[in-house]
C-alpha cells in the first residue's frame, strides 16, 4: 500500500474516531413558493437539473398559499421565497426588512381570463384599449390565488384603470389547480393567473383573455418584478455561500429555460402532465418572452411594483419607499 493511500485512509479512520465527517456536509435552504404554475418553472428546472445539489445546497420546497410564503421568510420558517415586487415594497415599508436577490420573471405574469359566453353577450371587444376592456370585469367573480398577492394586485389596477370600483368586483381566494374546475361548473366567472391556466381556457375556447402579461399589461408598470426570490435583509451576509449556490442556480435555469425549449417543454411536462401539449407549448411561450438573460433586479421594476401596490389600494402615496437600490443585492448575479 502507498503512503499516499495510507494517508487518505488514515485521515478517514481519523475522522470516524473524532465523530465528524471525512468530507463536508451540504448546506440546506427552505424555499417557500407561492403556488403552483409555471411562472416558477426556474425552479422546476433547478431542482430536477440538480442545479442546487451539484453545488452542495439541499433545497426543500414548500408550497404556501399567496403572500403567506414571503410571511414564512419574515417569520424565519423559511430561508427564500419566490415572491413578486409588490409583496416586498410593501414588507419593506412596513418595516419588514427584506432583500431581492434574483428576478426570473420581468412582467407581472398575471393573464386575466373571463368565461367565453359573459365576454360574447357584453360584445366584448378583445382589440380595445385596456381602459375599455377592464369594463368587464363589473359584477363578476374572478378566483386569485391570494388575496393581497400579485394576481389580485393585477385585477384591482385594472379595475380601476377601466373605472370598476374594488367593490363591484368579488375575488375568491383558491388554489390554481382548482381554477379551471371552477371555471367550468359556473363557481367563477374568470380568474387571474400565471400560465398553464389561461392557455388552457383560451385553447379549449371557454375562456377570454382581458388582459395580457407578455404585452406588459398593464404597460404603465412595466417592467415589474415577478418570481422574485428574496431573502431577509440579514440572511445572506450570515449566509453568502448558501445565498451564492442558490443564485447561481437560477441563473443556470434561466440559460436552460431560454436556451433548450425541448428541455424546457420535458421539465413542464413533469410536473404538469395533465395538461395537453399545445397548453404547454403555448404557456412555454408566454414565459420564455417575459424571462430575462440574467435575473437582475431594478429600482424600476420596484418602483413601478410599488406605484402598483397604491393604485390597487394596497398602499398610500406617502407609504412608498424613498429609495429601491437600498433592498436590492444582484452581488450573486452572475
Amino acid at each position: 500500500m502507498g503512503r499516499a493511500v495510507r494517508s487518505i485512509i488514515g485521515a478517514a479512520l481519523a475522522a470516524a474516531a473524532l465523530g465528524t465527517p471525512a468530507y463536508a456536509e451540504n448546506e440546506h435552504a427552505v424555499l417557500a413558493i407561492p403556488g403552483q404554475n409555471l411562472l416558477f418553472l426556474v425552479q422546476y428546472v433547478a431542482a430536477d437539473r440538480h442545479l442546487w445539489s451539484d453545488q452542495g445546497l439541499e433545497v426543500q420546497v414548500t408550497y404556501i398559499t399567496g403572500i403567506g410564503s414571503m410571511n414564512a421568510v419574515i417569520s424565519g420558517s423559511a430561508d427564500f421565497s419566490m415572491s413578486s415586487g409588490p409583496s416586498i415594497d410593501r414588507a419593506n415599508a412596513r418595516g419588514q426588512k427584506l432583500t431581492a436577490l434574483a428576478t426570473a420573471i420581468n412582467q407581472s405574469g398575471q393573464d386575466i381570463v373571463i368565461r367565453k359566453e359573459i365576454a360574447e353577450a357584453a360584445h366584448f371587444d378583445p382589440n380595445a384599449p385596456l381602459s375599455v376592456r377592464g369594463k368587464i370585469l363589473k359584477g363578476h367573480s374572478f378566483a386569485v390565488g391570494g388575496v393581497a398577492a400579485i394576481p389580485d394586485i393585477v385585477l384591482k389596477v385594472i379595475g380601476k384603470e377601466a373605472g370598476v370600483a374594488p367593490t363591484d368586483i368579488q375575488v375568491t381566494p383558491m388554489q390554481p389547480p382548482e381554477f379551471l374546475a371552477a371555471f367550468e361548473r359556473k363557481a367563477i366567472d374568470g380568474f387571474a393567473n400565471g400560465p398553464p391556466t389561461p392557455q388552457q381556457a383560451l385553447l379549449d375556447a371557454s375562456g377570454v383573455l382581458v388582459s395580457d402579461s407578455a404585452k406588459g399589461e398593464p404597460t404603465q408598470f412595466s417592467p415589474l418584478s415577478a418570481a422574485l426570490l428574496l431573502a431577509r435583509a440579514d440572511f445572506c451576509p450570515a449566509h453568502k455561500s448558501v445565498c451564492t449556490k442558490m443564485v447561481h442556480g437560477v441563473v443556470e435555469a434561466l440559460k436552460l429555460i431560454r436556451s433548450d425549449r425541448t428541455a424546457a417543454l420535458a421539465e413542464m411536462k413533469a410536473h404538469f402532465p395533465t395538461y395537453d401539449d399545445k397548453v404547454l407549448a403555448a404557456s412555454y411561450d408566454m414565459v420564455r418572452s417575459m424571462t430575462p438573460e440574467l435575473p437582475t433586479t431594478t429600482a424600476k421594476m420596484l418602483e413601478n411594483s410599488d406605484d402598483m401596490n397604491v393604485a390597487a389600494g394596497f398602499l398610500k402615496p406617502e407609504e412608498k419607499l424613498p429609495r429601491y437600490d437600498t433592498i436590492i443585492d444582484n452581488e450573486f448575479v452572475k
